[in-house]
């Protein structure tokens, strides 16, 4: 049996000077699977692992958008 998981990249811009702070919040998240400070138009990158999209969606409205310094989010769904 093929379980199917539901997998996003979420691209982070937070406040000036609090990556390393959200970096650590982000990798108390048990769905956070990988997480990255980058240079550039984004300030992190978030890997996230559910069982399903609704799952997926919950988390990110519950645990994500929640998370304060964060000024924007861009979510990118994988396909594969």
């Amino acid at each position: 049996m093929v379980i199917k998981m539901e997998k996003v990249y979420i691209l982070i811009v937070c406040e000036s000077g609090e990556e390393h702070l959200l970096y650590s919040q982000l990798k108390e998240i048990p769905e956070v699977e990988n997480c990255i400070i980058t240079c550039g138009s984004f300030d992190l990158v978030a890997e996230l692992v559910a069982d399903s999209s609704v799952k997926m969606n919950e988390l990110i409205a519950s645990k994500i958008r929640k998370l304060k310094k964060i000024n924007s989010t861009v979510t990118l769904r994988a396909m594969n």
